[in-house]
């Protein structure tokens, strides 16, 4: 899926790649923004020694896709996807780059500090939720599921689970037993790209979603599975279990609870479900 994302009224070409869930950008764009130059193509050329020369690989890493040219035309031309424009943009000597250097740094600082003392990144989390507007219950429910989620992975690990690959399937698996749909049917559902599907939940989403890891923890502890495979059944059967929860709820309440809400919906910040009419 192509766009345009609009920066200081310059436009910069853009491709969603919905398997990596990542955005790819036209680096010619951004430099043509960053710089000003009036032959960003030729920047770009410089810039590609100027990385090699520092060392970097990301030159040899970058991808090409085809996009909508000045002539209309689709052409192929150099795109990066977050990380490596994160890195090109360290590499220009531009005011309007130091910006996103300043903000880069802070960053780096930031996750130092949590990685020296993790209470820092769990108080960090509380005030970015409170400050997109979610209410205080949703925000101490949210934080239980951080850590029903790292005893899931920290399990995961424990039994031969490696790479981000790995969790992905399996989560996606746990996800499609007790929702009905795959972690990526479940975010198109509530129209989100890169954003955090959890941060996108309902209040009972959240509870059945921790319902899920914390019984998938459990089995594998008692269990023990040695194989992909057998961590794959396990994963199923935890979100089994909250697959029935999820039904008996629904038949009380008379509604659907995986939802379309997302946190983007206007006074729904809460991200709770809508009332209904109480039954006769």
């Amino acid at each position: 899926m192509s766009s345009l994302k609009v920066f200081e009224n310059r436009k910069i070409r853009t491709a969603w790649n919905a398997d990596e869930e990542d955005w790819y950008f036209s680096i010619v764009d951004v430099c043509a923004v960053l710089t000003n130059s009036d032959d960003p193509r030729t920047y770009w050329k410089v810039l590609k020694h100027r990385l090699k020369a520092e060392g970097s690989e990301l030159v040899t890493n970058c991808n090409q896709l085809k996009m909508p040219a000045e002539d209309g035309k689709m052409r192929l031309t150099d795109v990066a996807n977050t990380r490596q424009l994160l890195r090109i943009i360290q590499s220009i000597p531009s005011p309007k780059a130091e910006p996103f250097k300043l903000w880069l740094a802070q960053v780096g600082s930031e996750r130092l500090d949590e990685i020296a003392d993790p209470e820092k990144a769990i108080l960090r989390g509380a005030d970015f939720y409170r400050a997109k507007g979610y209410s205080e219950a949703w925000i101490n429910q949210r934080l239980q599921t951080i850590e029903m989620r790292k005893e899931l992975t920290d399990e995961w690990k424990a039994r031969g689970i490696e790479t981000e690959k790995e969790y992905a399937i399996l989560t996606s698996e746990m996800t499609k037993a007790w929702s009905g749909m795959s972690v990526q049917q479940y975010k198109a559902l509530k129209d989100l790209k890169k954003e955090n599907l959890r941060d996108n939940m309902t209040n009972i989403e959240l509870v059945l979603n921790m319902l899920a890891e914390v019984t998938t923890t459990a089995i594998s502890k008692n269990e023990q599975p040695d194989t992909f495979d057998e961590n794959k059944r396990v994963a199923k059967r935890g979100g089994s279990v909250a697959k029935n929860a999820r039904l008996n709820i629904e038949s009380e309440i008379g509604q659907p609870v995986v939802s379309p809400l997302n946190a983007k919906d206007k006074g729904k910040l809460t991200v709770e479900l809508p009332k209904l009419p109480k039954k006769d």
